[in-house]
């Protein structure tokens, strides 16, 4: 319970901080933390202002949101594998949540939280390794990255951007966490979710991010 409540509380910065990197980004790794920690002041003016005044009560909708699935997701995250690391797999599940929304939010997947969450995923296999081998994750860590670098190029008679560059760095950190049969669920279950939501939203580009993340944490919970 401890652990829902926790979650819980993380969730709610989820769409906060995501606002933050998209007033500053991109930014070096020094500046976004310091902006994180620090934010500009808002004027007087702009506080009492109805625009922010709905800002807000949309923010803290999200924010509740985003609260409540993060709990659920801890929750099933204990029943799914356990407790003696859970705490590893709320931080997984937290950051891609957090690159979710910032993906759909301004197109982007900042290298200062799609690298650490690369290095992180190594570290866990290398050190703790419940489920896959360091070997494992480096060799899907690299699958991560050349799959969609190859289905790139054989696409580039359609279209220049079938993965960006932080797409590529998203899926590769996935790979060092899920495995390689972790990693080809993921990019097979994403394609899926993004295929719906285009057909949905009647659009044919869009971010994908929010597709890769959502796929790693159900493969996450499912496969392990």
């Amino acid at each position: 319970m401890i652990y829902g409540i926790y979650a819980f509380l993380a969730g709610l910065l989820i769409p906060y901080m995501a606002r933050r990197f998209a007033k500053f980004m991109p930014a070096t790794p020094a500046y976004a933390l310091y902006r994180l920690i620090k934010p500009n002041k808002i004027s007087a003016k702009v506080k009492f202002s109805t625009k922010y005044k709905q800002l807000k009560k949309k923010y803290l909708t999200r924010s509740l949101v985003y609260g409540f699935l993060m709990g659920i997701l801890s929750l099933l995250s204990y029943f799914r594998l356990g407790e003696e690391h859970l705490i590893w797999y709320l931080f997984f599940i937290f950051i891609l949540l957090l690159l979710a929304e910032i993906d759909f939010k301004m197109l982007l997947l900042p290298d200062i939280l799609t690298i650490p969450l690369l290095i992180t995923g190594f570290v866990f296999a290398a050190f703790i390794g419940t489920h896959i081998s360091a070997e494992e994750s480096a060799c899907a860590a690299m699958a991560g990255y050349i799959i969609p670098v190859i289905a790139t190029l054989m696409m580039l008679w359609r279209s220049i951007d079938a993965f960006g560059g932080g797409d590529i760095k998203l899926l590769s950190a996935i790979g060092a966490w899920l495995g390689l049969e972790g990693i080809i669920y993921t990019i097979l279950l994403s394609c899926l979710l993004f295929g719906l939501y285009s057909i949905f939203r009647h659009q044919r580009v869009g971010a994908f991010g929010p597709s890769l993340s959502i796929s790693a944490i159900i493969v996450l919970l499912w496969l392990y």
